[in-house]
């Protein structure tokens, strides 16, 4: 038996177990939620990334400069372009996200961000970390919400994917003991798990959905899932109004697939990695994870990103300008929600449904068998300045015998 092995393993973990006893005093010691109303001027950072990210980033803030336009005619909302995030960047200065380039995003109020490469084995690439993981780290992004609506088949999800604990918190800080035994680490927190769970009945309660549904895999993973299930349970107690049941991360994909069980589910909360699994079957359900945007919140920080990656494979091929920036435009609508434009952003979520949806004058496929993106975001301008946009959406959702008396 390799002790020395041993004992540098032990000395490895120990550091982490610092490192995540800190961070639970730094989430007991923070309970304020910045107010964006009143800021001004309010700083929005566009994140180009790379691969496909620069032309579907340039797409999305032109959609949302108009949608903004009068407020950035007077001053109170300013877009600042932030580069730096290309991989090329990243892996010259052997990190997720430079130094000089977090300075830029944390003097940014909230965050458009486009898709960015994370290495693999293979890869021409240095083994850094993810920049998304690192945002989300670095900013304390906790929440990722995810939405999926497909009106003519009963389905109105939102999932609340917990962002900054879990599988992916140390997922690049596993350890070799030796050539033949590897451990790669998950970590919960009462304090991380209370603040997504309460989010998501939050949630439910302000916009009317009646279930809240729990995923892990608490009979098998005990202490770790077993504490973000029984943290839902108490938590529950506080929401009597809205009913709530749990599901293990096994069987739930195959329901959201049966026609016959997916109308059932409305909120759905759940760890980093089963998060990110399902809410990907979700989105494919959906149109495609190319066609699905997603918030990253916290208290003091928020960041709003298309779901898919950087597409490489498009750049390779000489496909860029047919890539899909929808994915991000709901992005940018979800950005205009939470910032306080509720209406501006249930419009624009109506334009996209009408396009990507009901129209579909024009479509996207990634290839020249479909329009370019910039074509596709012509054709959602042109929608969003029909005076009859509303009226053209109710009369689609009438005619799916979807109710839309909750929006």
């Amino acid at each position: 038996m390799d002790k020395q092995a041993i004992e540098r393993a032990k000395e490895h973990f120990g550091l982490l177990v610092e490192e995540q006893l800190k961070r639970v005093e730094q989430m007991k010691a923070d309970n304020g939620w910045v107010d964006y109303s009143t800021i001004r001027p309010l700083i929005i950072g566009v994140c180009g990334g790379d691969g496909i990210g620069p032309y579907i980033s340039r797409e999305s803030q032109r959609i949302l400069e108009f949608i903004l336009e009068p407020d950035v005619k007077r001053g109170s909302i300013v877009f600042r372009v932030i580069d730096g995030l290309t991989i090329e960047n990243r892996a010259a200065q052997l990190k997720a996200i430079p130094d000089d380039v977090l300075e830029e995003l944390k003097r940014c109020h909230v965050i458009l961000k486009a898709p960015t490469t994370t290495p693999r084995a293979g890869d021409p690439w240095p083994n850094i970390e993810s920049a998304n993981v690192a945002m989300r780290r670095y900013l304390d992004l906790f929440a990722n919400v995810r939405p999926v609506r497909i009106p003519a088949q009963g389905i109105d999800w939102t999932f609340f994917r917990e962002n900054t604990e879990g599988a992916y918190v140390m997922g690049s800080r596993g350890v070799h003991v030796t050539d033949d035994l590897a451990f790669d680490f998950t970590a919960v927190t009462s304090q991380g798990s209370e603040r997504i769970i309460a989010m998501a009945f939050e949630y439910a309660r302000q916009h009317g959905k009646e279930r809240v549904t729990v995923v892990t895999k608490a009979n098998v993973i005990k202490a770790t899932d077993g504490k973000f299930l029984e943290t839902a349970r108490r938590i529950a107690v506080g929401y009597p109004d809205i009913e709530w049941d749990d599901w293990y991360i096994d069987i739930i994909p195959a329901k959201l697939v049966d026609p016959k069980r997916r109308a059932h589910f409305r909120v759905v909360v759940l760890p980093n990695l089963y998060g990110d699994i399902l809410t990907d079957e979700a989105a494919e359900l959906q149109g495609g994870v190319g066609t699905a945007g997603s918030a990253n919140i916290g208290r003091h920080y928020a960041m709003f990103e298309a779901i898919h990656g950087s597409a490489p494979r498009m750049v390779e091929e000489g496909r860029v300008e047919y890539a899909d920036p929808s994915g991000l435009i709901r992005a940018g609508a979800m950005l205009l929600n939470h910032i306080g434009f509720e209406d501006r952003g249930r419009k624009l979520e109506m334009a996209l449904e009408i396009c990507d949806t009901f129209e579909k004058k024009v479509v996207v496929t990634g290839r020249s068998t479909g329009v370019k993106g910039h074509e596709f975001a012509d054709y959602l301008l042109d929608t969003l300045r029909d005076s009859r946009l509303e009226e053209r959406w109710r009369e689609y959702q009438a005619g799916l015998g979807f109710d839309t008396t909750h929006r």
